[in-house]
């Protein structure tokens, strides 16, 4: 009987080459390292990158999302099935059909998505943006 057949047999058996230790191939000398003060830009010289400069209102908050802790609290209501599906509805809807139920939801969970009623980061599931 033969040897037993893996799965990877089927696929091409590809190896990188090796470096010569001797002669030093890839080292900086070579010059796959970008010049001190090109910033990786091929060819360019440090701050020769043509970005658009976008303004930032003055009320944005500085770094992330102004409520991580409710974010998550939401985000572990979507992912309890105990509530049922959340797709197709927002959230305060759910919520609502949870308490329809019997289900007896987080009243946390109802306040926060009171307080942020015209925030789409708060009322849209997790799931919102995939299609069905």
């Amino acid at each position: 009987m033969g040897r037993k057949r893996l799965i990877t047999d089927s696929f091409r058996v590809v190896k990188r080459q090796r470096r010569d230790r001797d002669t030093k191939e890839g080292s900086p000398e070579d010059g796959l390292r970008p010049e001190p003060g090109t910033a990786g830009v091929p060819g360019g010289t440090a701050g020769s990158c043509n970005a658009e400069v976008v303004s930032v209102p003055a009320d944005a908050p500085s770094g992330g999302s102004p409520h991580p802790a409710n974010l998550e609290m939401l985000k572990q209501f979507d992912l309890s099935w105990e509530y049922g599906p959340c797709t197709g509805i927002t959230r305060l809807q759910r919520w609502e059909r949870a308490e329809f139920l019997g289900l007896s939801p987080p009243l946390t969970v109802r306040e926060t998505l009171l307080e942020h009623k015209g925030d789409p980061s708060f009322m849209q599931c997790l799931w919102h943006g995939y299609p069905l």
